[in-house]
């Protein structure tokens, strides 16, 4: 095959609205599949972050990731922060093959998103505990259930660029 051959880029895109996601997941609730989700900046994909998404997709059949948008991941991790833009991240976290769909959140927190979704999962690192996981209560409340997954040393995000920074 001819590089002139091969198929173009996929111009969808990478990241969903609420209200599309929202219509996806009614679809899949009617054909009887659990909803899971997970949330983050993922700003520099790791082992840590396909860990996570593993492990989340595997207490759920399909994984909802809330992804904070540039502006909050600037409030959250200072102004030279995220190395990459959201639709970039957006990108790669739907390449992954465990990630059924990305919607993009302003807020600061996922909560609203949370209450929106209704997951049947909820998932964070293992670096959090139930009580300071933004919307277990909520899941809970309503007959869902928060799933800490293990957490994978040595890889974070701040690490990476740390090391990069610092001429190593």
């Amino acid at each position: 095959m001819e590089i002139d051959e091969l198929p173009a880029e996929n111009d969808q895109e990478p990241s969903w609205s609420l209200v599309d996601v929202l219509a996806k997941i009614k679809n899949w609730r009617s054909h009887g599949q659990s909803i899971g989700f997970t949330n983050g900046c993922f700003d520099i994909l790791h082992p840590g972050h396909v860990s996570l998404m593993r492990q989340a997709r595997a207490a759920c059949d399909r994984l909802i990731v809330g992804l904070n948008s540039d502006a909050s991941t600037r409030r959250l991790k200072g102004p030279s922060r995220p190395l990459h833009d959201e639709n970039s991240r957006a990108v790669v976290l739907s390449a992954l093959a465990d990630v059924d769909a990305v919607v993009i959140f302003e807020e600061d927190t996922p909560e609203r998103l949370i209450k929106a979704v209704r997951p049947d999962v909820l998932v964070k690192g293992g670096d959090y505990t139930v009580e300071t996981v933004v919307g277990a209560d909520f899941v809970q409340a309503n007959g869902g259930k928060v799933l800490l997954a293990t957490f994978k040393q040595g890889h974070s995000t701040t690490r990476t660029i740390n090391k990069m920074t610092a001429g190593d």
